[in-house]
């Protein structure tokens, strides 16, 4: 059987967010390691790296545990359900009433709701969501090519003779 089964994907899920958790670790540490030895001069570009480490530790064990435990709520809409406030928040700011389906019978903060043209929160959020993950997908592209870049540049730096020093001189 291909995967796509329930074991499947939430064996893919933890192993995922699994190694999320690493390469957040892995970032604290580097960034802390570097702040250590006086390898990164700048406390501000350090703090930053931390703290997108420090999120990223945190989603990804919200992540793992809503896998491993399959937790409706970490996973999405039990928990717009448990949570009024909410709701009512994204209600008002996405101007969209209830989850999957407009329910017109029952009170909605939202402003399409005089109108009956509103639509289910849950496309709204979805389309955040997708726009959310092409811009960071994006922005990490740019950076995962810059870095390849710049371990070209790196290796052919190493190899170049400076020729302000000694011309028969290779360091």
């Amino acid at each position: 059987m291909a995967c796509g089964g329930f074991v499947c994907s939430k064996t893919s899920l933890c192993i995922l967010n699994l190694i999320y958790v690493m390469v957040s670790l892995l970032m604290i540490g580097v960034a802390a390691w570097g702040k250590w030895f006086g390898l990164v001069s700048s406390f501000r570009v350090m703090a930053a790296v931390i703290a997108v480490g420090l999120f990223l530790f945190v989603v990804a064990i919200v992540g793992l545990c809503g896998a491993v435990k399959h937790h409706q709520n970490l996973l999405l809409e039990i928990g717009w359900n448990k949570s009024e406030s909410m709701q009512k928040d994204l209600e008002i700011s996405l101007d969209c009433c209830d989850f999957l389906q407009v329910n017109y019978s029952e009170p909605c903060d939202a402003a399409c709701f005089n109108d009956k043209t509103c639509k289910p929160c849950s496309d709204i959020i979805q389309t955040y969501a997708d726009d959310a993950l092409r811009f960071v997908g994006g922005i990490s592209l740019f950076f995962s090519f810059t870095e390849i870049l710049g371990v070209w540049l790196a290796y052919r730096y190493r190899n170049l003779k400076d020729h302000r020093q000694n011309p028969g001189a290779f360091i």
